[in-house]
Protein backbone atom coordinates (compact mmCIF):
# COMPACT_ATOMS: atom_id res chain seq x y z
CA UNK A 1 0.00 0.00 0.00
CA UNK A 2 2.58 2.50 1.07
CA UNK A 3 5.45 2.69 -1.24
CA UNK A 4 8.41 4.35 0.29
CA UNK A 5 11.88 4.31 -0.96
CA UNK A 6 14.94 3.54 1.04
CA UNK A 7 16.24 7.10 0.63
CA UNK A 8 12.96 8.51 1.95
CA UNK A 9 13.25 6.40 5.11
CA UNK A 10 16.88 7.46 5.62
CA UNK A 11 16.08 11.14 5.23
CA UNK A 12 13.24 10.87 7.77
CA UNK A 13 15.54 9.02 10.18
CA UNK A 14 18.26 11.69 9.80
CA UNK A 15 15.76 14.47 10.38
CA UNK A 16 14.45 12.70 13.49
CA UNK A 17 18.04 12.18 14.74
CA UNK A 18 18.83 15.85 14.30
CA UNK A 19 15.66 16.87 16.15
CA UNK A 20 16.42 14.50 19.04
CA UNK A 21 20.04 15.73 19.30
CA UNK A 22 18.91 19.36 19.28
CA UNK A 23 16.31 18.62 21.96
CA UNK A 24 18.93 16.93 24.17
CA UNK A 25 21.34 19.85 23.70
CA UNK A 26 18.64 22.39 24.57
CA UNK A 27 17.61 20.36 27.62
CA UNK A 28 21.26 20.04 28.81
CA UNK A 29 21.93 23.76 28.40
CA UNK A 30 18.71 24.62 30.22
CA UNK A 31 19.54 22.32 33.15
CA UNK A 32 23.12 23.67 33.35
CA UNK A 33 21.91 27.26 33.27
CA UNK A 34 19.33 26.52 35.97
CA UNK A 35 21.90 24.89 38.27
CA UNK A 36 24.28 27.82 37.72
CA UNK A 37 21.56 30.30 38.67
CA UNK A 38 20.71 28.35 41.82
CA UNK A 39 24.37 28.05 42.90
CA UNK A 40 24.97 31.72 42.19
CA UNK A 41 22.00 32.62 44.38
CA UNK A 42 23.44 30.60 47.30
CA UNK A 43 27.01 31.89 46.97
CA UNK A 44 26.38 35.52 45.98
CA UNK A 45 25.89 36.71 49.55
CA UNK A 46 28.47 34.41 51.14
CA UNK A 47 30.30 36.13 53.98
CA UNK A 48 34.02 36.81 53.84
CA UNK A 49 36.48 35.39 56.34
CA UNK A 50 36.57 38.22 58.85
CA UNK A 51 34.86 36.25 61.50
CA UNK A 52 33.53 36.61 64.99
CA UNK A 53 34.63 33.01 65.51
CA UNK A 54 36.66 30.58 63.41
CA UNK A 55 33.45 28.86 62.25
CA UNK A 56 31.66 32.03 61.15
CA UNK A 57 31.78 32.63 57.41
CA UNK A 58 34.14 29.84 56.38
CA UNK A 59 32.90 27.00 54.24
CA UNK A 60 33.65 23.42 55.32
CA UNK A 61 36.16 23.04 52.46
CA UNK A 62 38.36 25.78 53.95
CA UNK A 63 37.87 24.87 57.62
CA UNK A 64 41.03 22.74 57.86
CA UNK A 65 43.10 25.44 56.17
CA UNK A 66 41.76 28.11 58.50
CA UNK A 67 42.39 25.97 61.57
CA UNK A 68 45.93 25.15 60.45
CA UNK A 69 46.55 28.83 59.67
CA UNK A 70 45.27 29.97 63.07
CA UNK A 71 47.22 27.29 64.95
CA UNK A 72 50.48 27.90 63.07
CA UNK A 73 50.48 31.69 62.92
CA UNK A 74 48.96 32.50 66.29
CA UNK A 75 51.64 30.38 67.97
CA UNK A 76 53.98 33.38 67.50
CA UNK A 77 51.80 36.41 66.73
CA UNK A 78 48.25 37.54 65.99
CA UNK A 79 46.81 35.70 63.01
CA UNK A 80 45.64 38.38 60.60
CA UNK A 81 42.43 37.98 58.64
CA UNK A 82 43.24 37.00 55.03
CA UNK A 83 41.64 40.22 53.74
CA UNK A 84 44.32 42.39 55.33
CA UNK A 85 47.02 41.33 52.85
CA UNK A 86 46.71 40.47 49.16
CA UNK A 87 46.97 36.92 47.82
CA UNK A 88 50.40 37.68 46.40
CA UNK A 89 51.76 38.43 49.89
CA UNK A 90 50.33 35.23 51.34
CA UNK A 91 51.77 33.22 48.46
CA UNK A 92 55.28 34.65 48.97
CA UNK A 93 55.11 34.03 52.72
CA UNK A 94 54.02 30.42 52.26
CA UNK A 95 56.54 29.69 49.49
CA UNK A 96 59.49 30.28 51.81
CA UNK A 97 58.54 29.50 55.42
CA UNK A 98 62.23 29.28 56.36
CA UNK A 99 62.59 33.01 55.79
CA UNK A 100 59.59 34.43 57.62
CA UNK A 101 60.62 37.94 58.64
CA UNK A 102 64.08 36.75 59.70
CA UNK A 103 62.94 33.54 61.38
CA UNK A 104 61.70 30.11 60.38
CA UNK A 105 58.14 28.85 60.78
CA UNK A 106 58.47 25.65 62.85
CA UNK A 107 56.72 22.41 61.94
CA UNK A 108 55.18 23.67 58.70
CA UNK A 109 54.63 20.66 56.46
CA UNK A 110 53.75 20.78 52.76
CA UNK A 111 50.16 19.64 53.35
CA UNK A 112 49.74 22.43 55.88
CA UNK A 113 51.09 24.94 53.37
CA UNK A 114 48.61 23.76 50.75
CA UNK A 115 45.66 23.88 53.16
CA UNK A 116 46.64 27.35 54.34
CA UNK A 117 47.12 28.57 50.74
CA UNK A 118 43.69 27.28 49.72
CA UNK A 119 42.10 29.19 52.61
CA UNK A 120 44.18 32.39 52.31
CA UNK A 121 43.88 32.62 48.52
CA UNK A 122 40.11 32.21 48.68
CA UNK A 123 39.50 34.86 51.32
CA UNK A 124 42.09 37.45 50.28
CA UNK A 125 42.15 39.68 47.21
CA UNK A 126 44.67 39.99 44.42
CA UNK A 127 46.61 43.17 43.70
CA UNK A 128 44.74 45.39 41.27
CA UNK A 129 47.75 46.40 39.18
CA UNK A 130 50.58 44.18 38.01
CA UNK A 131 53.17 46.84 38.80
CA UNK A 132 51.83 47.40 42.33
CA UNK A 133 54.46 46.38 44.91
CA UNK A 134 53.66 43.40 47.10
CA UNK A 135 53.13 44.66 50.67
CA UNK A 136 54.85 42.52 53.29
CA UNK A 137 53.80 44.64 56.25
CA UNK A 138 50.33 45.56 57.45
CA UNK A 139 50.98 49.30 57.20
CA UNK A 140 51.90 48.93 53.50
CA UNK A 141 48.72 47.10 52.56
CA UNK A 142 46.11 49.15 50.76
CA UNK A 143 43.57 46.49 51.77
CA UNK A 144 44.32 47.20 55.41
CA UNK A 145 43.81 50.91 54.72
CA UNK A 146 40.51 50.19 52.93
CA UNK A 147 39.30 48.15 55.91
CA UNK A 148 40.09 51.10 58.23
CA UNK A 149 38.98 54.19 56.28
CA UNK A 150 38.19 56.41 59.29
CA UNK A 151 41.14 55.43 61.46
CA UNK A 152 44.04 57.85 61.77
CA UNK A 153 47.02 55.89 63.06
CA UNK A 154 49.40 57.75 65.35
CA UNK A 155 52.04 55.00 65.38
CA UNK A 156 53.45 52.51 62.90
CA UNK A 157 50.90 49.75 62.42
CA UNK A 158 52.05 46.17 62.93
CA UNK A 159 50.28 42.88 63.48
CA UNK A 160 50.65 43.57 67.21
CA UNK A 161 48.72 46.86 66.94
CA UNK A 162 45.39 45.13 66.29
CA UNK A 163 44.67 44.41 69.94
CA UNK A 164 44.47 48.15 70.71
CA UNK A 165 41.10 48.43 68.91
CA UNK A 166 40.11 44.75 68.59
CA UNK A 167 40.22 43.17 72.05
CA UNK A 168 39.14 39.74 70.75
CA UNK A 169 41.94 39.18 68.23
CA UNK A 170 43.33 36.24 70.16
CA UNK A 171 40.06 34.46 69.33
CA UNK A 172 40.18 35.73 65.70
CA UNK A 173 37.38 38.16 66.53
CA UNK A 174 38.06 41.34 64.59
CA UNK A 175 34.44 42.53 64.70
CA UNK A 176 34.36 43.35 68.39
CA UNK A 177 35.82 46.80 69.00
CA UNK A 178 36.92 48.65 72.10
CA UNK A 179 34.25 51.04 73.50
CA UNK A 180 36.08 54.02 72.03
CA UNK A 181 35.52 52.68 68.47
CA UNK A 182 32.20 50.84 68.86
CA UNK A 183 29.93 53.71 67.82
CA UNK A 184 32.39 55.75 65.83
CA UNK A 185 31.08 57.42 62.66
Amino acid sequence: MFKTSWSSICSRFNLLSVIIILAICFWSISIGWGITCILHTFTRNAPMAIAASPDDGVYARYQAGQEFYLKTCSACHIALPPEVLPSETWKKLLENPNNHYGTSVPNLIRLGQLLMWDYLQTFSRTLSAKDEPIPFYVEQSRYFKLLHPRVKFKETVTHRSCIICHPGVENFDFRTLTPEWENSP
